[in-house]
């Protein structure tokens, strides 16, 4: 949940409920009125991406999340039990919020009996953005999700495009490849076509600048740099470069922007990672060691380098890959749980 959980209860025996919930699942709860109204409180979380959780009537939960429903990919999950701990209905944004697993979890956590009506889940179908959310990847394009929801409904076959090894049993209805054509990619790059594109964060940014480096600068270099290799943004976990430029304010500037880490090697370990690299002599000269940004990239991310040096404004950019591990894990317990 990408805001964490949090419980709203409508009456006394409800917030005895909501505790309950809250220490078993981690998060906070509250009892409506107190001080805040239903209205208050729901725009509040909403607008934070909490985990929604309603301990009460169903109808009461939708009409407060009526006015702030949006995009399904961008809505966070929301849930309604019952004060009593029958049912545990997914109201909003089952898959990608995650609000099937989280009525599944209340179920586990109190008894209640889980309530999910997405259709594929209904119908014993693969979810693949519940599969995606499961897995990490971001879905970058979430309005191709509805063909190929549409496409398993209908009996067909969905071709799964990932040149990762996936761990487990092949889902049936889904046909996997290495690569396009196919309905879905998992992928760090983008693609032309209405494939869906699930993205794993993976990708460790090598960057190498002169000191005095503008956030301005690195940014323009780095969108021609996705222009020209065809990564995608998404699939960036974090920036790597040499200690020299630890505390170079551009470079901070660019990273805190977007929310990524940045990690720094001395010239000496930078010189020590396998591989080959594209040599410079004028930056031995300047750093001690032959190469910044393809030799960090692959320090940091322990993967291979997947996009040579490129320079522009002043900048040179690499990127590698991280290892990624995938499995087949979709909710197969929870399936095997309800048969049982």
């Amino acid at each position: 949940m990408r805001g964490g959980l949090v419980f709203l209860a409508f009456t006394d025996r409800g917030f005895a409920l909501a505790q309950r919930l809250a220490e078993a699942l981690g998060g906070s709860a509250a009892r409506c009125g107190r001080p805040d109204s239903l209205g208050e409180w729901t725009k509040r979380h909403f607008a934070q991406g909490a985990g929604l959780v309603y301990v009460g009537a169903v109808g009461i939960a939708v009409r407060a999340i009526a006015p702030y429903m949006g995009k399904k990919w961008e809505d966070p999950a929301v849930v309604a039990v019952d004060e009593c701990a029958n049912f545990a209905v997914a109201l909003l944004s089952g898959h990608l919020g995650g609000a099937n697993d989280l009525a599944r979890a209340i179920g586990r956590a109190c008894g209640a009996k889980p309530v999910i009506t997405t259709a594929t889940d209904g119908n014993g179908l693969f979810p693949i953005d519940q599969w995606a959310r499961r897995q990490g990847l971001r879905v970058e394009n979430p309005r191709a999700i509805r063909a190929v929801s549409a496409r398993l409904l209908a009996g067909g076959t969905v071709r799964l495009g990932c040149p990762w090894p996936i761990q487990g049993e092949t889902p049936p209805g889904v046909e996997l490849t290495a690569g396009p054509p196919a309905e879905a990619l998992v992928t760090v790059k983008n693609a032309a076509g209405d494939a869906l594109l699930l993205v794993p964060n993976t990708l460790v940014l090598g960057v190498g600048c002169r000191r005095g480096t503008s956030r301005a600068a690195l940014e323009a270099a780095l969108e021609q740099f996705l222009a020209r290799s065809g990564l995608l943004a998404s699939a960036v976990c974090g920036v790597a470069s040499i200690d020299l430029k630890a505390e170079e304010p551009g470079l901070l500037a660019f990273c805190r922007s977007h929310g990524w880490p940045l990690s720094t090697r001395s010239a000496e370990e930078l010189a020590k990672v396998p591989g080959t690299f594209t040599s410079s002599p004028f930056v031995r000269q300047v750093t001690g060691v032959d190469n910044v940004c393809e030799r960090s990239a692959a320090a940091v991310s322990g993967g291979p380098v997947l996009a040579r040096k490129f320079t522009a404004q002043g900048v040179t950019l690499a990127a590698a890959g991280k290892p990624l591990s995938l499995t087949w894990d979709w909710g197969q317990q929870e399936r095997d749980e309800r048969k049982g």
